[in-house]
């Protein structure tokens, strides 16, 4: 039995003759008869009962009508539904963002368009600091992630700039260094700085430090946080001053003021987006097309 004798014997059904039902399907009519002939064959059944006057539905014939149309349908829910899976339009795909950088216009926009084209994708968004970013996306448990990578040539991963960030100062509002900033980072030598921890962001960590020391800049560090978001808490309560990335200022904070430095703005942190080599997921793949066409207008 196959869906085309079970479209053709609907048409019969619904026409009410062979000949009709042979210029609805395209199909001529000594054909279509075979077709109907071999269905009842393989069917072990008379379908229809056959006389001068025409044809007539059998029990068996009627009992297959509602049958077929069911079969007819679910094939179709079936193609449908494995057709958006596999163009990406259905799905699920999980990604990491850097926590300073769910606020950034080039990201909140790259989300924003996806799922304006793709809105029955599930998608999963984890606020995770690089680190173990790139640990959960190399062990398959994470689809995408935006991170901050030293190269774009990283074992087993795919890549895409992104954005382009920079440092930045944070000093609780109520300080001498928001109504008179600091000409230079060697002017906050003997500031309490609050610092994160190198594991969290091992990329960010060196390149930070490696820019410091080109600097000749030492910072006393007090206190440390968790994350940038643990960090900048800690400004806003007064326990120190510390420098992240710029990407931090487009979420602002009650407490705190952010100043920019040249020596600052010379620090290059790169954001990338990331995969995983070989990872075929139709929904991964529009979102890596759809990093491609903001990158190629200018939105990184």
């Amino acid at each position: 039995m196959e869906f085309r004798q079970l479209r053709y014997f609907l048409a019969v059904v619904e026409e009410g003759s062979v000949s009709a039902a042979s210029r609805r399907v395209h199909v001529a009519q000594p054909a279509l008869t075979r077709q109907i002939r071999l269905l009842e064959e393989d069917l072990e059944t008379r379908l229809f009962d056959r006389h001068a006057r025409g044809m007539h539905l059998t029990v068996a014939g009627r009992a297959l009508v509602e049958e077929a149309q069911e079969l007819l349908d679910r094939r179709d829910q079936i193609k449908a539904r494995l057709y958006a899976l596999g163009s990406g339009q259905t799905g699920k795909l999980s990604m990491g963002i850097t926590v300073t950088h769910l606020w950034v216009p080039q990201v909140a926009e790259l989300l924003g368009c996806y799922r304006g084209r793709y809105p029955s994708v599930a998608l999963e968004v984890f606020p995770l600091l690089s680190g173990p970013q790139l640990e959960r996306l190399r062990e398959d448990r994470l689809d995408a992630g935006i991170l901050y990578l030293d190269s774009d040539e990283q074992p087993g991963l795919d890549t895409r700039l992104l954005h382009r960030d920079h440092l930045i100062l944070a000093v609780p509002e109520h300080s001498r260094w928001a109504t008179s900033p600091p000409a230079s980072l060697h002017a906050l030598e003997g500031e309490d700085f609050i610092w994160g921890f190198r594991q969290a962001s091992p990329v960010y960590y060196d390149r930070m430090l490696a820019h410091f020391q080109r600097h000749d800049f030492h910072p006393r560090v007090v206190q440390y946080g968790a994350d940038n978001i643990a960090i900048l808490s800690m400004v806003a309560a007064g326990l120190g001053i510390a420098i992240v990335p710029a990407a931090s200022s487009w979420h602002p904070m009650p407490g705190i003021r952010f100043l920019h430095l040249p020596e600052l703005d010379d620090c290059d942190m790169p954001l990338w987006f990331a995969w995983k080599t070989g990872n075929d997921s139709p929904a991964l793949s529009n979102l890596i097309a759809l990093v491609e066409a903001l990158a190629d207008t200018g939105h990184s």
